[in-house]
């Protein structure tokens, strides 16, 4: 009896399914809009400030931002305070990360505390006035050296002493007829800061000390002498992460006017714009709003970081 052996069946190869890349996570947009009408006298020696058009600002601005796909957080005037600024500012800092925008608006007036750190040409610090108390630039580019690398971060600022960073000229008085400047006469800016001074200059000192440990660059100093076009930007300021443009109502030595609904800039700005229909990028959008103004407000550009790559992009693209 003859038996047969048959071979065993080969095995069959297990056929992994091949699974497409994943996509990448689209990215986050946040937004801070603030726009004061009035400030508290309290703090600010008697002076309230009034303005027309800065709320209206705000909202119109926020109006974008929604349209865009970002959440917005909108403090309008009694709102605007220096607490609520900053806690805006540090959760936005924690949310997002590299390839996120973050978009903050500001429209109001512009003021000067005196520079105790000695980083200001002129011996002052610009600020943004806040209802409480005001925002000095110091604090600013600390809180916005404190967000991830990466993330894109656009500034737009209607107010006066909004030029540059280097603001060393006092800005030109408001033509006759024309609407109120964005700017804290220099007489309530003296009184204020003499009111507060322990409060300013040990804010100063603290921001300094702060920015010293993290080894944050002090872009005052820096920006001193590099324009928006060098090539030195991204070495003098390697340590500032995120992508910074900052688009502002006028230059260090002119006046961003209030208006009847909006500011001279913003309502410039919101003209360019046109509900979306703009297709540039953000040099041609500063350059196109600048053509629409008379020559006695000219809004500026600058950035910090790394911020090629941002300034060739679509104005609020998320």
């Amino acid at each position: 009896m003859t038996t047969t052996t048959r071979s065993p069946a080969p095995a069959r190869k297990k056929v992994t399914a091949t699974k497409p890349p994943a996509s990448p996570a689209p990215a986050t947009a946040l937004s801070l809009h603030i726009g004061l009408n009035a400030v508290n006298p309290d703090h600010y020696n008697h002076w309230s400030g009034e303005l027309a058009a800065c709320e209206a600002d705000a909202d119109d601005m926020r109006a974008i931002a929604t349209s865009k796909g970002m959440k917005p957080t909108l403090l309008r005037t009694a709102q605007a305070t220096r607490a609520a600024v900053l806690a805006a500012l540090r959760k936005a800092a924690k949310a997002l990360k590299s390839g996120d925008l973050f978009l903050l608006t500001y429209s109001g007036h512009g003021g000067q505390v005196a520079d105790v750190t000695g980083e200001e040409p002129d011996r002052q610090d610009e600020t943004w006035c806040l209802f409480d108390g005001q925002l000095i630039d110091d604090e600013l580019y600390l809180e916005l050296s404190k967000f991830a690398a990466g993330v894109r971060i656009l500034v737009l600022s209607d107010s006066c002493h909004s030029g540059t960073v280097t603001r060393d000229a006092t800005p030109a008085p408001a033509l006759h007829g024309a609407h109120r400047p964005r700017t804290m006469p220099p007489a309530i800016a003296r009184r204020t800061y003499r009111q507060h001074q322990a409060f300013y200059d040990d804010l100063q000192r603290a921001v300094a000390a702060e920015a010293g440990k993290a080894g944050v660059i002090e872009p005052d100093a820096a920006l001193a002498q590099v324009a928006v076009t060098s090539s030195r930007l991204t070495t003098v300021l390697s340590t500032f992460a995120p992508s910074v443009i900052l688009i502002s109502g006028c230059q260090d030595n002119q006046t961003s006017m209030d208006g009847d609904f909006n500011g001279a800039f913003t309502g410039r700005l919101l003209q360019v714009w046109n509900n979306g229909s703009f297709t540039g990028n953000y040099t041609q959008f500063r350059n196109v709003i600048v053509a629409g103004l008379p020559p006695t407000q000219t809004p500026n550009l600058f950035v910090l970081g790394s911020a090629a790559t941002f300034l060739t992009q679509r104005p609020f693209a998320v």
